[in-house]
């Protein structure tokens, strides 16, 4: 026979799981709908047409405002980028692109809101956003465009390549087909349940640690752990080899928050985790010189312990 406690935590964790799904698996599908539907009207191309005629300070609010609502994944991000970087965009506007991309968008939105509530999520989305605009200004400033590697990305049907931000973008793609706003919506309708049916394993998993977080973890372990001076920017680092995608980051919150770890920490670990995921620091390696991306991830973690801290400061 089962052990009570092993078999209470079992009963415990499992109700937990149908609650994370009911919540996050309706929210995930009407998001990537959501994605979809940006992604017809503003696809890749597009982004990069708008952001290659800024220029430095609006710019950076347009390229932040575009990395938020074109929510790309990290294979798409980074060919959009070196497309901006060799058509002759600073260096500081592209990065503005690149850190609002995985941090702010639909997704995170919809997901923050059905588990956390209006108030955290509006806080998440300004402060994250202006933390893009802001850090692509201080890069601009410093005047980093000599650690952009002069390499050429192959993606789908389109070439790009960068020179340190210096050289024209040799680009090639199909003209697009123009379509009808029934077609596009059918289109993103589609790409939704694709995109639900890739990712569910991933949401799958992030709802398996949260449930087994709330039922088999004590409370009183995690909130002595959360109580660490340094929680925040510790949790900012361990999001990044934990990440497996935003829904699974966000399953894995819900319960740290429920258990009693402070707001701040768990959001902390979700930047950490979206900016300096693996697979993101690898795809980015080609295209930075290491100390650029060093740079990079520290200001990500950067913003993330900043938003930790603040959160936990007026505590939501």
């Amino acid at each position: 026979m089962t052990p009570s406690g092993i078999e209470t935590a079992l009963i415990d964790s499992g109700d937990y799981f149908v609650h994370l799904a009911t919540i996050l698996v309706p929210l995930f599908i009407g998001a990537s709908f959501l994605v979809g539907l940006v992604e017809e009207y503003l696809p890749p191309e597009t982004v990069e047409e708008i952001l290659q005629k800024r220029n430095r300070g609006s710019g950076n609010v347009a390229a932040a405002g575009l990395g938020a609502v074109t929510p790309f994944c990290s294979c798409s991000t980074v060919p959009v980028l070196a497309g901006l970087l060799g058509a002759g965009a600073p260096l500081g506007l592209s990065f503005s692109f690149l850190l609002a991309s995985p941090i702010v968008n639909e997704i995170a939105a919809f997901l923050l809101l059905g588990l956390f509530g209006v108030e955290v999520t509006v806080i998440y989305l300004i402060s994250t956003l202006i933390a893009a605009i802001v850090g692509g200004v201080i890069i601009d400033i410093l005047n980093l465009d000599h650690l952009v590697k002069n390499v050429q990305i192959t993606t789908n049907d389109r070439t790009v390549a960068t020179d340190g931000g210096t050289t024209s973008c040799s680009c090639s793609s199909n003209a697009q087909t123009t379509k009808t706003h029934r077609e596009r919506i059918e289109t993103a309708a589609g790409g939704a349940w694709s995109f639900f049916t890739e990712a569910f394993p991933y949401l799958l998993l992030g709802m398996i640690l949260g449930a087994l977080i709330h039922g088999a973890v004590p409370a009183s372990w995690l909130q002595q752990v959360a109580g660490n001076p340094l929680a925040v920017p510790l949790a900012a680092l361990a999001g990044a080899p934990l990440y497996v995608s935003m829904a699974g980051m966000l399953g894995i919150a819900a319960p740290l928050v429920d258990q009693g770890v402070p707001i701040g920490t768990v959001i902390a670990f979700v930047v950490g985790g979206a900016g300096v995921s693996i697979p993101n620091l690898i795809l980015l390696n080609k295209l930075f010189e290491r100390k650029l991306l060093a740079i990079y991830a520290v200001t990500v973690v950067t913003i993330g312990t900043m938003l930790g801290y603040g959160l936990n400061f007026i505590s939501i």
